[in-house]
């Protein structure tokens, strides 16, 4: 699959539900980062590292905060992607002062085949994320776009995600997954908005350098 290409999913039956959209500006919301970068040690020998909070797309009147690097799946989970990520998951979540979040996540597995194959797995569930959460909330409306590929070791691919509710609520989310040897990433901005909102180039720049700086 190359270029950009659209999808747009609605839900199959209409009413309001009480549901909380796993949008990452709730999620960073629901983590209680406190104001502030955190900044992270320096990698052990052998241990990928994090993406920077300056080497996220730039905000236009926030800086960035980052959370610390923490052992596990992110909780809640991020709105695509989140199902396939396993339990030796290692996470880092960053915030502005504003509506905009990221997330981080990365998965160190046992050979280069099995993160070849985790990080297959990680694009089938991107790829399918518009109608995922239309099934599974019927108030809210989806479409994703799919960005194309990002050359960073063995390679990167980036999607967007927009999600209106009923009652208003309107998000952007752009994922992207890499590849470095025997190591995955997976990298989640959001914000309030739509498509015109998101900041892909800038989101390729920030890809590219999470798969690069692993190693």
């Amino acid at each position: 699959m190359t270029g950009c290409t659209t999808e747009r999913v609605a839900g199959r039956t209409p009413g309001r539900r009480q549901v909380k959209l796993l949008a990452l500006t709730a999620a960073v919301a629901a983590s209680g980062i406190a104001l502030g970068s955190v900044p992270a040690a320096a990698a052990a020998s052998g241990t990928p590292r994090f993406l920077a909070p300056s080497e996220l797309p730039p905000h236009a009147s926030s800086d960035w905060y980052a959370g610390q690097v923490t052992p596990g799946q992110p909780d809640p989970l991020p709105m695509c992607g989140g199902e396939a990520l396993p339990s030796i998951s290692v996470h880092r979540t960053y915030r502005t002062d504003l509506d905009t979040g990221a997330l981080q996540v990365t998965v160190v597995e046992r050979s280069p085949q099995r993160a070849k194959d985790l990080a297959e797995l990680l694009r089938k569930d991107l790829a399918n994320c518009a109608k995922k959460v239309a099934q599974q909330h019927p108030d809210i409306t989806a479409a994703q776009k799919y960005y194309g590929k990002v050359d960073a070791e063995e390679g990167a691919h980036v999607y967007g995600v927009h999600t209106e509710a009923s009652w208003g609520a309107s998000d952007i989310n752009l994922y992207s997954v890499g590849r470095d040897g025997d190591t995955v990433t997976l990298v989640h901005w959001g914000q309030m908005g739509g498509f015109a909102d998101a900041q892909v180039a800038d989101f390729k720049k920030t890809t590219a350098t999470a798969v690069n700086k692993l190693y």
